[in-house]
């Protein structure tokens, strides 16, 4: 008897709302005719309509976009091998930091046409998104603090640094205007379009640690043109990756802005720019393991899943 009253409730029983949803999900999943053609509309279609607001190009791993990025910059290898009259050591193929943004803007286009193009372009200006003012003091002073570290590591390991160490403090805010644009228009890509769909697909750590990747290949010919030794690759290699989870740990704290990342970016190059004899002297061995340990902290304090809940908050709520 009481089986069969809890069977009489769960068919009867039902308030009138609820009864009202099995219906509609009922009727969701019946074929419904539109001339010849059969159109099954299923929940999963339904859901789609909840995301409207995402680029549609974002919903699948940006494959494509990774691949566009490097043919459009095969040109920039071909005639990068000149230098720029610069005290850094940088080829002309650097100037490929064009082509993150112009590859998110073309398949954008594609997809969804000029307004989502606009919307794009439009988060280098999402400041607003920045929780707090904290949050910019890790934007401009975390990666600063792995170079200042690694050289006072280099110093008391004795490693090669000049003898008399000048630092032209006037050049920091000219070099920050000259690498700001581009680490933006790089930003717009990996952060403003790439690394979503990653982190949606696995953890915030897994999808930092596959745009690293991406991130620093995509380098190895312009480092390649600027006399790097497969052994110093190596190991900036392993750098950028460590690099990229604390730009993606600062763009998920920060509302995910890309200003933001662009602000990480932009001080990474800034701050290589103006270690001894203009950056001629960085030993990327001791930044890669000074770097690592400052992302195995956000990876400890911050949790891999999002590298954006601080465990040590959430265990005194």
């Amino acid at each position: 008897m009481t089986g069969m009253a809890s069977q009489k409730l769960t068919r009867r029983g039902l308030p009138r709302r609820l009864r009202g949803r099995r219906r509609a999900v009922r009727c969701a999943t019946e074929p419904v005719e539109k001339g010849s053609a059969v159109v099954r509309i299923t929940r999963n279609s339904l859901l789609k309509n909840q995301h409207s607001g995402a680029h549609a190009t974002q919903k699948h791993l940006p494959l494509s976009y990774f691949l566009l990025v490097f043919v459009l910059s095969i040109p920039f290898w071909l005639i990068g091998e000149k230098k720029l009259p610069l005290p850094m050591r940088l080829p002309a193929s650097s100037f490929m930091w064009v082509n993150p943004l112009l590859a998110a803007s073309l398949l954008t286009f594609r997809a969804e046409g000029r307004d989502r193009v606009k919307s794009l372009l439009k988060k280098a200006a999402d400041y607003r998104e920045i929780r707090g003012p904290a949050w910019y003091l890790a934007m401009l002073l975390v990666v600063p603090f792995i170079y200042f570290a690694s050289y006072g590591i280099m110093r008391a390991v004795e490693l090669p640094l000049p003898k008399t160490v000048k630092f032209p403090a006037y050049k920091a805010p000219l070099l920050f205007l000259m690498f700001f644009l581009p680490a933006m228009s790089e930003e717009l890509g990996w952060s403003g379009y790439a690394i979503d769909p990653l982190q949606r697909r696995w953890n915030a750590l897994k999808a930092s640690i596959v745009v690293g990747v991406v991130w620093q290949i995509w380098h190895i010919v312009p480092d390649l043109q600027a006399e790097h030794s497969p052994s110093w690759i190596a190991w900036h290699s392993l750098y950028s990756v460590a690099l990229r989870v604390l730009i993606v740990w600062n763009y998920n704290n920060s509302g995910k802005s890309v200003f933001a990342a662009a602000l990480v970016h932009t001080m990474d190059n800034v701050s290589w720019s103006l270690f001894p004899n203009d950056g001629s002297h960085l030993d990327p061995r001791v930044t890669a393991v000074v770097a690592w340990i400052a992302a195995a902290a956000v990876i400890a304090g911050w949790g891999p899943k999002t590298l954006a809940h601080y465990r040590y908050a959430r265990a005194n709520r």
